[in-house]
């Protein structure tokens, strides 16, 4: 491993290792009960007693996730260039998007288990809901701001609106959607704990992280309960990482943001 590989993964080591010793300290010190804040070793303890709940629960967890995630994905970006491409279309249905984003989720969620009933699929109309919004609003932006002189080139030369659409104002979004995207992948875990906690299964392997939550708090398993906050960061980790990398792989070579931290 070369000398610049360890200065950059030293750092997060050393301020990890400082953080638990002040966390033990800190419980030696004003003798902080279990139930208020356990020990690490007695979260990795519980964390492992209750393995098999922690990874059915987080299977589900991720489940929900994947489906609102792709769902809000696949059907902001058509939206967005549906808005982009027609003003029409901006002008009419772009005030009651902004209506159903100023809505609350917690005030729909009750609409949503009617209409849905308990279990997946609620929770990810719920997740699709929170995650959908960053994306349309971002990817929205990007194809409408443009540059105004590389699209009179376009049009000077009679380029078609799809070519227009395909060749200038997606790649020219592409920023804007990818930052989008990272607000979504950080909310996307919120999302489907939340609608866990109120349109979940606690049957089994149904049981999503939120439920497994509810549970464990009701039974007073503090250790467990904070080994299943940890197991729902984890999830939230992966996502923010995997649309971190994207945004990276897409972007590193040509886009302004990397060029100057060359």
């Amino acid at each position: 491993m070369n000398t610049a590989r360890i200065r950059q993964i030293l750092p997060p080591i050393i301020v990890g290792f400082i953080l638990i010793s002040l966390w033990y300290l800190a419980i030696f010190l004003f003798d902080i009960p279990i139930f208020q804040l356990p020990t690490p070793h007695e979260i990795i303890e519980a964390g492992m007693h209750e393995k098999g709940t922690l990874i059915s629960g987080a299977l589900q967890t991720t489940l929900a996730c994947l489906i609102g995630f792709f769902t809000s994905l696949i059907g902001g970006v058509l939206l967005s260039i549906l808005l982009a491409y027609s003003s029409w279309a901006y002008k009419g249905f772009y005030p009651y998007i902004l209506l159903l984003k100023m809505m609350p989720v917690i005030v729909l969620a009750p609409i949503i288990i009617l209409w849905f009933g308990q279990g997946l699929a609620s929770i990810t109309v719920i997740t699709f809901l929170i995650c959908f919004f960053p994306i349309v609003a971002n990817t929205t932006m990007g194809l409408c701001s443009t540059d105004k002189n590389l699209v009179d080139v376009f049009r000077a030369y009679n380029a078609s609106a799809k070519d227009e659409m395909l060749k200038l104002r997606i790649p020219y979004a592409m920023p804007y959607f990818l930052t989008g995207l990272k607000v979504a992948a950080a909310l996307t875990p919120i999302g489907a704990l939340y609608g866990d906690t109120v349109a979940g299964m606690g049957a089994g392997s149904e049981a999503g992280l939120g439920f497994v939550v509810v549970v464990f708090s009701s039974q007073l398993k503090i250790p467990a309960l904070y080994a299943a906050a940890f197991t729902a960061c984890a999830i939230g980790f992966i996502f923010v990482g995997l649309v971190n990398f994207l945004h990276w792989w897409m972007l590193h070579k040509w886009h302004d943001s990397y060029a100057q931290n060359t």
